[in-house]
């Protein structure tokens, strides 16, 4: 991997969580847990690397019709897990996605932990994108902005900057409604490696594989 062509926003898709812990016998709330303690290891490598922003895809406004013990585990273990990493984040984090339909303990959640993490500069910002879907974005921002040119529709997004790299995890060749209009000219990455299992090695082959690419954005 060379060092001097980091992708300056790098997008991930969490997938195979539950996948990953049904073939081994365990919970697939078990797999959402060690996914969830991963993105801080992928982050803080990411960090390292160079990458200047990382947005993580950890629950979709399509999420909600998944079975209610689910729901309520990925609503309620987070608050243990950033409970866990607090000593360990040294930069920004901040959510997107709608704050309305999460319950109050993950809005204090969100709250607390963008506060604490304002300490850190905008070197490095860790986006979590929760009950997010791109559809919603465009149609908030339509609503919301005086939208008149590429530009200005880029500046009203939740996430203003263009992805470089999308990753997907688990296997599945598809966006899923996520960051349609940042991802237009991202290079695309899929794996079968599910997200528990997407360590630093992994993250570092999909950037070698990157760097490989000749992107023209449309041109010769």
């Amino acid at each position: 991997m060379q060092h001097h062509d980091i992708p300056k926003h790098v997008a991930i898709v969490l997938d195979g969580n539950g996948r990953w812990a049904e073939r081994r016998g365990l919970s697939r709330s078990y797999g959402h847990y060690r996914g969830g303690h991963n993105i801080f290891t992928i982050a803080k490598e990411a960090k390292k690397l160079g990458v200047n922003q990382l947005t993580v895809f950890a629950f979709s406004t399509e999420n909600w019709k998944r079975p209610q013990d689910e729901i309520d585990y990925l609503m309620t273990k987070p608050i243990e897990i950033f409970e866990d990493k607090k000593n360990d984040i040294d930069y920004q984090i901040k959510f997107v996605g709608r704050r309305d339909r999460v319950p109050d303990g993950m809005k204090q959640l969100i709250k607390d932990v963008e506060k604490r993490s304002e300490a850190f500069d905008e070197s490095f910002v860790l986006y979590v994108a929760l009950d997010y879907g791109a559809y919603e974005e465009i149609i908030h921002a339509i609503k919301h902005h005086d939208i008149k040119d590429e530009a200005t529709l880029k500046a009203s997004l939740m996430i203003p900057y263009d992805i470089d790299l999308l990753i997907r995890t688990g296997g599945e060749l598809r966006l899923s409604n996520f960051m349609l209009l940042q991802s237009a000219y991202a290079e695309l990455y899929f794996t079968k490696t599910p997200w528990p299992a997407f360590t630093v090695r992994s993250l570092k082959k999909a950037i070698k594989n990157y760097q490989k690419r000749i992107r023209k954005f449309g041109g010769l």
